[in-house]
């Protein structure tokens, strides 16, 4: 039940800050939090990551029922056997799912907010670069898959220790 909850209140956090948004700014408009390092923006998305495949909503809806199906079943799964770092991964990929699929269902957009740019000097070539513009889902989604990665690396590492002693 405790990686459901991360996935509730990741799910609530995502719902709460894309209405705190859209209630209190209007779109495109921008709030410095940081100068212009770090900006409140308010942003629609009608695509995936960085805009790609804009206007593609039912195919985004139909793939997110499937992918959370998957994450609830290998969340039980992994649940059961008394994992930890994989069922948290997955609980914040599921919270992360969740919120951004509500807002294609609904809205038939994502609302995005988190902006950042980055300004400095590299090897004397200028760099000017906007991150493109997203929200908490995405930060747990792809914390989440970070963590999956993580819990794959420590699993293999385990494993090869195993390994080495039963040859030993």
């Amino acid at each position: 039940m405790l990686y459901y909850m991360i996935a509730l209140i990741v799910f609530v956090l995502d719902q709460v800050s894309k209405w705190l948004i859209v209630s209190h700014l209007s779109l495109y408009e921008s709030r410095s939090v940081i100068g212009e390092f770090f900006q409140i923006t308010s942003h629609r998305n009608k695509g995936a990551a960085f805009g790609i495949l804009q206007n593609q909503r039912w195919f985004f809806i139909v793939v997110t029922v499937i992918v959370v199906i998957g994450i609830i079943w290998y969340l039980r799964k992994t649940t059961r056997e008394g994992r930890r770092l994989l069922p948290f991964a997955l609980g914040l990929l599921l919270g992360g799912a969740l919120g951004n699929f509500v807002d294609r269902a609904l809205f038939g957009q994502v609302v995005d907010f988190l902006q950042f740019r980055f300004q400095f000097s590299w090897f004397g070539k200028d760099i000017d670069y906007t991150y493109p513009i997203f929200n908490l889902a995405d930060s747990a989604i792809v914390l989440g898959v970070c963590l999956i990665f993580v819990d794959a690396l420590l699993s293999w590492l385990k494993e090869r220790k195993e390994s080495a002693h039963e040859q030993a």
